[in-house]
């Protein structure tokens, strides 16, 4: 799927109404040469906009400088240092906090240090985020953090209760410097999978095991999230909760071959696109009815056909970790990336700092090499940029 960056960018331009790919003046286009032949300039003029400020940055960016905006890479608290160079250098647009991050105070500290790293070419200022679901997974936490409960102790809250709660959280993460939580978690885990599900079940990070039953808190979190200023990522598309294996640790055991394009499971991200989900990240688990070549992240049948296409997903989409994953290891580093835009996504994660630049150069020497490819990275960073500019994120913006 394209957008006015691809084939109808001239179109979009001009801002034409019906934007069907006529040139202005063509008196087959309404509004278009009149029968004295003249033409209505003052029509099409009257009806166009300025750019957006997130139209304009991305106007004025190299191909280096886009593909950097599609890479974000781990930092700990140990790894601010050459993690910032992998920034400064121009390889990625942001990072996520992995390690354990004792303080609010602390975690601050770091974030400014990111954000200070505006690129004064470009005016975009980096993405800061964070996994902070809850239970076992919880990034943020120290004495002025309180634990905050797994996802089945948040359903049972009830969604006001937990709408709120999620605020207060959402605005500890917000004092901290953090632009986006990776959460929450949309996996159905049925009943009969339960704990023998590894990266879900095992965990408690399910808020169910019906659609029905996670759906609710679900979007109740990441409401409350939305409430306190923080952007949710709902996560892992098209749902883990059916495989027996972690994607994280190996790549066994990490098929659902159960999964189809009607299948209930789905529901729940349905709900969230629907209520207007910012960002769904996307799993690197196996479909074989959906896709039995590749897995999700890698995949345009589930990323393009279905999580766009049927379902109208038109955000931000994400890769889940694609650098230190065992799931992807029998991949190169650099199709890792490439294969991921390809499939749909926008944004690359890679645990592997160090990556980000064989990443960064496949991206931009496919844009060179393949203008395909060249059109799906202008979308992708388009999206990216859209939602920066929601997010005050870009100097236009301000």
């Amino acid at each position: 799927m394209r957008t006015c960056r691809s084939a109808l960018a001239a179109c979009c331009l001009l801002a034409l109404s019906a934007c069907t790919g006529t040139t202005p003046g063509d008196s087959s286009t309404t509004g278009g040469a009149d029968q004295n032949g003249t033409g209505s300039a003052s029509a099409a003029t009257s009806t166009s906009s300025p750019p957006s400020c997130a139209q304009q940055t991305a106007d004025g960016l190299t191909p280096e400088q886009k593909g950097a905006q599609l890479i974000l890479v781990a930092m700990s608290s140990s790894t601010i240092g050459s993690t910032s160079t992998q920034i400064t250098d121009g390889y990625a647009g942001g990072v996520f906090l992995l390690g354990g991050w004792s303080s609010v105070t602390t975690t601050a500290t770091a974030t400014e240090h990111i954000h200070l790293l505006a690129d004064g070419t470009t005016g975009i200022t980096p993405w800061v985020t964070i996994d902070q679901e809850g239970g076992a997974v919880q990034q943020l936490k120290g004495p002025d953090i309180p634990a905050i409960p797994s996802a089945l102790d948040q359903a049972e809250l009830g969604a006001v209760d937990l709408r709120a709660q999620a605020t207060l959280w959402g605005q500890q993460l917000k004092g901290a410097g953090i632009d986006i939580n990776l959460a929450p978690v949309a996996d159905v885990v049925p009943t009969e999978k339960g704990t023998k599900n590894a990266p879900i079940g095992y965990y408690d990070r399910q808020y169910g095991a019906t659609p029905h039953e996670v759906s609710g808190p679900m979007i109740a979190f990441m409401q409350g999230m939305q409430d306190a200023g923080i952007t949710p990522t709902v996560k892992h598309f098209p749902g883990i909760g059916r495989i027996d294996g972690n994607t994280d640790k190996t790549a066994a055991g990490i098929a659902d071959h159960q999964l189809t394009a009607d299948d209930p499971v789905l529901q729940p991200f349905q709900d969230a696109i629907d209520e207007g989900a910012p960002i769904v990240m996307v799993s690197t688990a196996q479909y074989p009815n959906l896709d039995p070549a590749n897995q999700a992240a890698f995949s345009p049948p589930i990323v393009t056909d279905l999580l766009r296409e049927k379902m109208g997903f038109d955000g931000v989409v994400f890769s889940d970790d694609v650098g230190a994953a065992v799931s992807v290891s029998g991949i190169p580093v650099a199709d890792r990336a490439t294969r991921f835009i390809e499939a749909g996504g926008d944004v690359v994660l890679t645990a592997v700092a160090d990556q980000a630049p064989t990443m960064h150069a496949a991206i931009v020497a496919k844009y060179a090499a393949d203008t395909e490819f060249a059109d799906q990275v202008d979308d992708a960073v388009d999206r990216v940029l859209a939602l920066k500019e929601e997010q005050g994120l870009l100097v236009c913006a301000d």
